[in-house]
């Protein structure tokens, strides 16, 4: 990404959370709704799959599409009080920058009305979908990121065309049996060499078998299933906003374009819930957004995972997944008195950038050599290097807070650790919150400061992971100050 694309601001944010609080400007609209107007829903999906021959993004190199398995959709949810608006698409993608959401926002705005506060959008983090955004050796590709933000705009709009009088509850439960902590503790002693050469970390990742060096997991999992549904003033299903923290499954074929287990999981619940196969007028749109799954994956580094076929993953964790999120429906409250409410604000924050003697040294590994040329981790971390000197020193994030009645939803512009986003979660006790992450923008990896200590790849320099080692603290006061705000 390009200087511009990191939105650097000029103007700090003062960091208490109750100054933050009074420079929010909520606006008193937002504190209750209309009595006289009924509360209404609008969802709708869009396809957004592109070509074959697209350029995909999930590893470390590029690789070129070449078999569509699954279409990917930009799956969004508008809901409306009679005084204020909240809406949210949820995009078949592993990454997407601010710049393209925001162009997506204005395409919004324009079209609908819809202010980019009242708007989130976030990406599901599938990591076999065209590539929107740089990351290691792979870079946009043009045409399918020129796409994007219409799509997406559209997926909005048609959501607020079929605004109808709807009903609303939410419900959490449990999905334990898919969700491990990807980064592993080290035996005290133990002297590892990493992917770039180096020692000094005291974790690493689970890519690997389970070896006797490996001491515990390196932070919790958050198994929390997070359902908002939405139903017509008939009683039919209208749509369903899923929330799980869980990077991604995988164990696609090669080549394939796939939505992952989070377009497997729209369809599942969909006929559990009896909503039919997204034929009806309006369809039913379900949505999975993923949480704070930045250091969550699926596979258990105590034992050695068993070899599945193509998609038997998938399928699985996606149908454990949709008979959780039924089960939940079945047993809600459907109201249609709820107010919404919503609350933003800039955060900077500062980036982490390499020294002039640092910079030399990755220059001097692969002077000379084609981006196609590098192979090895110290090539790829070189070459990230000098990506990262041209960055400004300090970005904006956009910070986000959404309130259903006293459901509240964080969204947070990163991939965000689980032990963040349950420090959120239990802050907000007794009231409920989930959170969404890789939302309005993304910013790398976010670890919390005992993380970055550990070390390991989600610490590690780059585009992946370019922001300050408070990062974290500082988000965290930030949506106190906007919980607060709304209180």
């Amino acid at each position: 990404m390009s200087k511009s694309e990191w939105h650097a601001s000029s103007r700090l944010v003062p960091a208490r959370a109750a100054r933050l609080a009074l420079l929010l400007g909520i606006g008193l609209l937002s504190a209750t709704r209309s009595a006289a107007a009924p509360f209404r829903a609008g969802a709708a999906a869009v396809d957004i799959t592109p070509p074959i021959g697209t350029v995909m993004n999930g590893g470390t190199a590029p690789a070129v599409s070449t078999h569509v398995h699954d279409p990917l959709h930009a799956r969004a949810l508008v809901l409306d009080d009679g005084t204020n608006r909240l809406a949210w698409v949820v995009v078949d993608n592993c990454l997407i920058d601010r710049p393209l959401f925001d162009e997506a926002k204005r395409l919004v705005r324009a079209s609908v009305g819809l202010p980019p506060d009242a708007l989130c959008l976030s990406t599901t983090h599938t990591h076999s979908a065209g590539s929107a955004t740089g990351v290691h050796l792979s870079e946009p590709d043009p045409a399918y990121r020129q796409l994007l933000p219409g799509r997406i705009a559209d997926a909005v709009r048609i959501a607020a065309n079929r605004l109808a009088p709807a009903a609303i509850g939410w419900a959490s439960g449990t999905v334990p049996q898919h969700v491990f902590n990807r980064r592993i503790r080290l035996r005290p002693g133990t002297v590892y060499t990493n992917l770039l050469g180096k020692t000094g970390d005291d974790a690493k990742m689970n890519w690997s078998s389970p070896s006797p060096e490996d001491l515990e997991s390196a932070g919790p999992v958050d198994p929390e299933l997070f359902v908002v549904s939405v139903r017509h003033a008939d009683g039919r299903p209208l749509a369903l906003l899923a929330n799980y923290s869980l990077h991604y499954v995988g164990g696609v074929g090669g080549g394939h374009l796939s939505a992952d287990y989070y377009g497997e999981f729209c369809g599942r619940i969909a006929r559990l819930l009896g909503a039919g196969d997204g034929t009806g007028d309006p369809p039913f749109v379900a949505m999975l957004s993923n949480g704070t799954s930045g250091d969550i994956n699926n596979v258990d580094f105590r034992t050695k995972a068993p070899q599945r076929p193509p998609y038997a993953q998938i399928r699985r964790v996606a149908n454990d997944v949709a008979r959780e999120a039924a089960r939940l429906v079945e047993g809600l409250r459907h109201r249609d008195d709820v107010a919404l409410r919503h609350a933003s604000m800039e955060l900077p924050l500062s980036v982490r950038k390499p020294t002039p003697d640092q910079v030399a040294a990755a220059r001097g590994l692969i002077h000379g050599r084609a981006t196609g040329e590098l192979r090895s981790w110290p090539e790829i971390y070189a070459r990230e290097q000098l990506l990262l000197d041209a960055y400004p020193s300090t970005v904006s994030l956009p910070v986000q807070l959404f309130r259903i009645g006293d459901l509240e939803i964080a969204q947070w512009p990163g991939e965000i650790f689980a032990s963040s986003g349950l420090a959120l979660k239990a802050a907000a006790k007794p009231g409920a919150l989930f959170n969404i992450g890789l939302a309005n923008g993304w910013y790398g990896y976010i670890p919390p400061p005992e993380q970055h200590a550990l070390g390991a790849y989600e610490t590690w320099r780059a585009r992946t992971s370019p922001l300050e080692t408070n990062a974290i603290p500082r988000l965290l006061e930030a949506f106190a100050a906007l919980r607060l705000s709304l209180r």
